[in-house]
This record gives structure tokens, sequence and C-alpha cells, in this order.
């Protein structure tokens, strides 16, 4: 009885079959055993579109699909075909090391059944296997590795996933592959931004975040400009290069508006740095706080400075004993207990100070003004002496000549 082959070339010896050539074809078959499942072999595919088919040789060595890994090799310039044959029960690791942007296609010599394709820029491993069935045999991939894997160069779509303390390189660029994002590496940054979404009707928010204190620095290039959009028209904040920031409102014709709120209702602080003065629309505001009751007055050069109020006078309530008067104040002196003093305050151009006869008992009792230090009252270093009875009268202070004058007399 003669001898039979497998569909993988192995040959199968027939009882009292080969008499004399036993060893050598039994060697045959293990060399070719270690060859299918251990072998590498490369396959050139060279050429334009066209079909490449892989053999199997029974009982030889010679098949070029008798072999565990198998590399597609050469130049190729259309989408090649790589066929195996019918039968054939196995798997191989195949390698795409050919060159030229095209597709390799293994399938069956004929038939139907399902195939894999090395897409064009896919010059990488495949672990295949076919099924054997006759006249229609199918070829599958078995992945290397999970399925929908993420490889270190492949080119993947990630959808709802959680990337935990991801680490980016220099640059996060859009879907043609044009820098987005351009990202700097500080060796020893601390700070950083802060991105939060929202829930409806509220804004999400990019914050600084890191130290206790820490500002967002926004810097345009060269002559470029920040602008910060309004849904409309665009505000925008320019700047000079020196020190200068302009905000434009972008209004045209009409006049615009801007808004400084705190929406939870706190103070809003403007502040210049060390000596500097807040200037609007070349009004300079004066850089440390008035006293009680002053107000602001101009120069006339567009200089605001705080001055006691000469606009009307705070009267007092009744006083009976020794008092210091502000600027601007109005005392009412009852001396029906006993004279006392009224004691005028440091006076500058235009200080004022008020007196009135509370009970009629001037005359009686008189009051006694005094200036404060060595200011003058009337041109004189003498106090005043008020005995005139229901007396009232204003005092202004002009200089250090005259001191304080009586308005009326």
């Amino acid at each position: 009885m003669a001898s039979t082959f497998t569909d993988l070339g192995l040959e199968l010896m027939a009882t009292g079959e080969n008499a004399g050539t036993w060893g050598t074809k039994t060697n045959a078959n293990l060399s070719l055993i270690e060859q299918l499942t251990g072998g590498v072999l490369q396959v050139s595919i060279a050429g334009g579109a066209g079909t490449t088919a892989l053999t199997i040789a029974d009982g030889a060595l010679t098949g070029t699909a008798q072999q565990r890994i198998i590399e597609l090799t050469g130049s190729i310039s259309g989408n090649r075909i790589v066929t195996f044959p019918l039968l054939t029960e196995t798997f191989y690791i195949i390698k795409n090391g050919t060159a030229g942007s095209h597709t390799v296609q293994l399938k069956a010599a004929s038939g139907s059944g399902a195939t894999v394709t090395f897409a064009t820029g896919d010059k990488g491993y495949k672990l295949i296997y076919l099924d054997g069935v006759a006249t229609n045999t199918g070829l599958f991939e078995a992945p290397l590795g999970e399925a929908n894997e993420v490889t270190l160069t492949g080119t993947e779509t990630l959808t709802n996933k959680t990337l935990t303390s991801p680490v980016i390189g220099t640059k996060i660029a859009d879907t043609n592959g044009n820098e987005l994002l351009l990202l700097t590496a500080t060796g020893s940054a601390v700070n950083e931004f802060t991105l939060a979404n929202a829930s409806t009707g509220n804004g999400p928010t990019l914050s600084a975040t890191g130290e206790t204190n820490v500002g967002i620095n926004i810097k345009p290039k060269g002559t470029g400009e920040v602008v910060i959009g309004t849904g409309g028209a665009a505000a925008t904040l320019t700047s000079s290069g020196a020190n200068d920031l302009t905000l434009d409102t972008n209004s045209g014709t009409n006049s615009g508006v801007i808004s400084i709120v705190d929406g939870a209702g706190g103070n809003i602080t403007i502040t210049p740095n060390g000596s500097g003065k807040i200037v609007l629309d070349g009004i300079s505001f004066p850089n440390a706080d008035g006293s009680v009751n002053q107000i602001l007055t101009t120069n006339g050069s567009g200089v605001l400075s705080f001055v006691d109020n000469s606009g009307g006078t705070e009267w007092q309530a009744v006083k009976t004993a020794n008092f210091t008067a502000a600027a601007g104040q109005g005392v009412f002196a009852n001396t029906t207990g006993g004279a006392f003093t009224l004691t005028l305050p440091a006076g500058t151009l235009g200080d004022e100070v008020s007196f009135a006869d509370y009970a009629g008992t001037f005359d009686t009792n008189a009051l006694t003004i005094a200036s404060n230090g060595s200011e003058k009252i009337v041109g004189s270093t003498a106090n005043l002496t008020v005995s005139v009875e229901r007396a009232a009268n204003t005092l202004v202070f002009t200089d250090g000549t005259q001191g304080w004058l009586l308005k009326n007399k």
C-alpha cells in the first residue's frame, strides 16, 4: 500500500512500505515538523497589484506555506494578495516587511472564506489561523493582545476612557496633526492651571492653583492682542510693551461700558503698585485715605485731593465743658453751669468752625475761644472772649498772618 500525505505535507507511510528508506523518510518528516512548528521563511511578494500563492510540498521542505513564521518582503507598487492552499488547518505569524503604501490581503486560494488584510501603513505582525474547511477555508486573525488594545505606535481613538495622571509631551495636536496647544516643562513647577466645569446656569472656571497667592499671566506675542469675547463685539486688552495695558470695548460709535462687579457683594479694590496713583481719563486720584468728612476737590489740572468739607456745618450736640472742635463743626455752647473754652483745630485754608450761645448766658459766663498751638485769632495770638448774650458766629482760617477770622461781625 502506497504512502499518503497530510494537508501540511507530512508523509504517512503504510505498513511494510518504504523498505530501506523508512529512516530517511522519518527524518524528513521530523525535519518538516520542526519547520512547521518553528521555521522562519522570507517570501518576496514584490510587484504591482497581483497575487502570490504560498505552497505545500508533500514530503519536502520546499513549500512556502510550511513555516511557522513567514515574513513578506519586497517593494510593492499595488495592492497585493497572498493565498494559502485549501484544507490548511494551522496558525502562522505573518510579518509585513514590504516597502510601499499598499494593502496586503491574506486569504485561501479559492472560495469566499474570511480574510485578513494589512492596512497600507501596517508594517507589523499578525497572528492568523486557518480553519481548514474543504473548498472554503477561512482565514482569521487572533489579535496579539486584548481586542481594541492601545499600542505604542498605532493610531487609536479612545472613547470613554479614564486616564489617571497622564503624561503628555510638548504639544497637543488637532485631528489634522496641527499644533493646538504647546506645553513647556518647568523642572521646579509647583503652580498650574485647574479647569472646572459647572452646573446649569454657571460658567466653567479656569483657576491658578498651587501656592497660596498665584496670578495668571496672559502674554500675547509681538504686537498681538488679548481678546476677551463678549458674545458679540469683542473687548480687547492690548499691551504696548511699556507697562501699559489698554482695554478697548470695541463699541464703534456707541459708548462702551466697563463694569467691575463682585457677584458676592464684597469690596472691589484697585491698587496701584508702590507710590503710583490711579488715573482715569487724565484724572489722578489720591493714593491715601482722607479724614472724616473731607471731600475730593480738583486743582483744575486733573489732580484730585481730599480737603475739609466747607459746604455745610456739622453741628454737635450741646457742649457744657471744654471742647476741641474739628474743621467743619458747629458748637452749641451752654455756659449755664459756668464758663469754658472752645479750642479750634489746626487750621488749613478754608477750614471753618461755628459757635452759638445755646442758653443766652454768654453775658454771665463767657465762652473762651482758643487757638490750637501758635495760630492766631483775628491776627492776634490772644484768646478770643465772647461775652455777648445770644452771640453766634463762624471763624474761617486764612493763613499764618491773620489765622482765624470772623465771617460775620
